[in-house]
């Protein structure tokens, strides 16, 4: 069985200001969104599954969905405010959703083999998709053997500013066993790359693991996040800006031994636009892929 490729796009509309807006960075109108898909296609995945808000279904159908449903399957899912356990209700003056991993868990009556989670608006490279595919096929029947795509620090900076990254540590046996997130990464003039706190600088070496969001998971994680929503919910569930996130329910299941998270190391490198600064850089490097023969033009 091919894997599920589950693509976090909740967010597009209210970010780019419509799907109309999307933005485009190939010769062709490409979004990296494309480039994303081509390379699961490339790598073997089987079905793509989206999250996206309802109230833009039929835009990104017409828009989004018609470009890929030649190549790969596809399938709808929607991140409804209101989609919370039984019991639970939304509180008076909420807007925000409820998160990365609430939004994981739409995909449950959609998705019953191994699956990886990506997010709509990065690139992730060649590299990582095929790397997360094998690992996949790998754990295929298996139940709680967890992976995530650990991006090398030096791989994921901008030339505009600091970056927030998960930065990760783990055991001898390339287990996750933290992630902590920091907020002002960077690389300085001396070009040694380092994290920025109020109380001083802390050196990263330039190897160091950070995650990007890129997740390898199997049907028995949604079985999981739905016990813990409960959870979070009981505590959080009143708050009007509390986010249940995919490290957040990762991170239960590792400290209660209920799954182990690989770290797969990939050599490729990321980028997307964290300032608007970035665009043009983003810009050029899928010019250069395309003109080194990694894409085609156009890309569908």
């Amino acid at each position: 069985m091919k894997p599920t490729l589950f693509v976090l796009a909740a967010g597009m509309g209210s970010r780019y200001g419509g799907l109309k807006q999307l933005d485009k960075f190939g010769p062709n109108g490409e979004t990296i969104m494309d480039f994303s898909i081509y390379d699961a296609v490339k790598a073997g995945f089987g079905k793509v599954v989206f999250v996206i808000r309802r109230d833009f279904e039929q835009a990104f159908r017409e828009q989004i969905v018609s470009k890929y449903q030649s190549r790969i399957a596809v399938e709808l899912v929607f991140q409804d405010l209101d989609n919370l356990p039984a019991g639970f209700s939304v509180p008076e003056g909420r807007e925000k959703p409820w998160g990365t991993n609430h939004a994981v868990l739409m995909g449950k009556d959609v998705i019953h083999e191994p699956f990886a989670v990506i997010n709509a608006d990065d690139y992730y490279g060649r590299e990582s998709f095929q790397i997360l595919a094998d690992y996949l096929r790998s754990i295929e029947g298996t139940e709680g053997n967890y992976a995530m795509v650990g991006y090398r620090v030096c791989n994921t900076l901008s030339e505009s500013g600091t970056v927030a990254r998960g930065v990760c540590e783990t055991n001898a046996e390339g287990f996750l066993t933290k992630v902590t997130e920091r907020t002002k990464i960077i690389r300085e003039e001396d070009g040694v790359i380092r994290f920025i706190e109020p109380e001083g600088k802390t050196e990263l070496a330039e190897n160091t693991p950070v995650s990007m969001n890129m997740w390898a998971l199997t049907p028995d994680y949604f079985h999981h996040s739905e016990q813990y929503f409960v959870e979070f919910l009981k505590e959080h569930g009143k708050e009007l800006k509390s986010e249940f996130y995919i490290p957040t329910m990762i991170d239960h299941l590792i400290r209660t031994g209920a799954a182990t998270c690989r770290v797969l190391d990939t050599p490729s490198r990321w980028f997307g636009v964290t300032y608007a600064s970035d665009r043009e850089q983003v810009v050029a490097k899928f010019h250069k892929l395309i003109a080194d023969g990694v894409y085609p033009s156009p890309l569908f």
